[in-house]
């Protein structure tokens, strides 16, 4: 990191240890110094109160780093630690994960490791020093890692309709759990099983070891995954489909689910049967609203400023802006997307709309985001706002509603929830027009066609 970054919007990649606990019965060993994990954990709580998980929290093994520790080696401290982890905790997976301390000094924990791995113990490591990269970052090295170490040796058994699914990120996205629950639901309405690897809805280590058994691997992220997509095509034989666009409301759902139906070489009848229920059931509530829209829409914002990550940005910028109508105003993606794929995200905006043009930026300072909306034209409570909490103090001095859409979000407990799909379309224009009409600044403009 070359500068001070103001309203982070992410953890260091050590928050990797959040990947590996939303893996059931999956078990994360810090080798790092002391207080690390809590401080990277805290993105569960920044995330919508999402919970410490199986093996989280106060339960996570760590070698609790000191300075002795870093002049003179701290293998000894982290061959206890794995000792003590494999003896007390019931886990299907542990993952040595390195902290800054470890990684500067050089411990070579990979040699460490594969003693046990040698003695027959499911466990890998990755390293994942804080200066190393943010947890985007560190997520992919666990995926990498996954496919390169966990599944070495092994033997595929391919299974007709079976997909690994590579997407959000868990916590770091508040609404994973929801969303990898409906890309499952979605595809098992078209006869595919899906291979979803995180959240209580997940088979656990059983279904990391069908990755190669499965028939196509799907990529539904501008960029994550994307790379052990390929290396699992590579070394595995198992093709890959990339959806850059992650699907929110009808047109989008329905594209995908054709998209991926006609790459599975599923009966496009069988796919148009589904489109045709889940569309009828959208637009019925669509079409229940529509007085809503018309009656107050000289009090509705139309002009969209999204802060989010590259997936949901996109997403939930084309829903809004193909199916409701509204203008974009700036796109602002805040994961420090590598370079190299910038042009996916930039192309994706700009499939949307070409008012995107000069207008996206890979931003990742919230003082800086501000600053740009600050010094947009903005007309009071005609601009909406997709963001975090980071952004509530500049939607207030331009009178603009917003709906949180990425970390951190504190005021709201997420269990469930989900912006994918048809209902979730639906869902996120009830949140964006119920934060209207509670707000009684709004209400008072359209009082006369609004029933108080």
């Amino acid at each position: 990191m070359s500068k001070i970054i103001e309203q982070p919007r992410y953890a260091c990649a050590l928050a990797t240890q959040q990947s590996v606990l939303a893996i059931p019965r999956a078990i994360p060993i810090l080798h790092s110094g002391p207080g690390c994990s809590n401080k990277i954990g805290a993105i569960r709580t920044y995330a919508g109160w999402q919970g410490e998980g199986y093996a989280g929290g106060g339960h996570i093994p760590c070698t609790n780093s000191t300075e002795s520790d870093i002049v003179f080696g701290g293998i000894k401290k982290l061959r206890n630690t794995i000792d003590g982890a494999l003896k007390v905790m019931d886990g299907d997976l542990f993952v040595v994960i390195t902290g800054c301390t470890a990684d500067i000094v050089g411990d070579d924990v990979p040699s460490v490791v594969y003693e046990y791995q040698e003695q027959g113990y499911p466990i890998i490591n990755i390293e994942t020093g804080g200066f190393k990269g943010n947890n985007y970052f560190g997520h992919n090295l666990l995926l990498k890692e996954m496919v390169q170490t966990f599944l070495k040796g092994k033997t595929p058994n391919k299974k007709k309709g079976l997909v690994n699914i590579f997407s959000v990120i868990p916590y770091q996205d508040p609404f994973w759990r929801g969303d990898l629950s409906e890309i499952k639901r979605l595809l098992a309405s078209i006869g595919l099983e899906a291979n979803i690897l995180f959240g209580n809805e997940s088979a656990g280590i059983k279904e990391w070891e069908a990755l190669i058994d499965a028939e196509f691997t799907l990529v539904l992220n501008p960029w994550v995954g994307l790379e052990t997509a390929k290396k699992l095509e590579k070394d595995f034989g198992v093709p890959y489909l990339h959806i850059p666009v992650l699907p929110v409301g009808a047109e989008a759902t329905s594209d995908f689910l054709r998209t991926v139906g006609a790459f599975a070489e599923i009966d496009p009848a069988v796919v148009e049967a589904v489109i045709e229920k889940e569309e009828a059931r959208f637009y019925s509530y669509f079409t229940d609203a529509a007085d809503f829209f018309t009656e107050t829409r000289n009090g509705l914002p139309y002009e969209l400023y999204t802060i989010a990550d590259s997936a949901y940005g996109i997403g939930a910028s084309k829903f809004l802006i193909r199916e409701l109508g509204f203008a974009p105003k700036r796109a602002f993606v805040i994961e420090n997307v590598p370079q190299k794929y910038r042009k996916i995200v930039e192309q994706a905006f700009l499939e949307i709309d070409a008012e995107y043009a000069d207008h996206i930026h890979f931003e990742e300072d919230g003082g800086a985001i501000e600053a740009r909306i600050a010094g947009d034209e903005n007309r009071p409570q005609k601009t909406l706002i997709l963001g975090s909490q980071w952004e509530n103090d500049i939607a207030q001095k331009l009178e603009a509603p917003i709906t949180h859409l990425s970390m951190p979000i504190m005021e709201s407990l997420i269990m469930n929830k989900t912006y994918l799909g048809y209902a979730g379309g639906l869902r996120l224009l009830e949140d964006i027009y119920s934060n209207i009409l509670s707000n009684k600044d709004y209400t008072y403009r359209f009082r006369d066609k609004v029933a108080i």
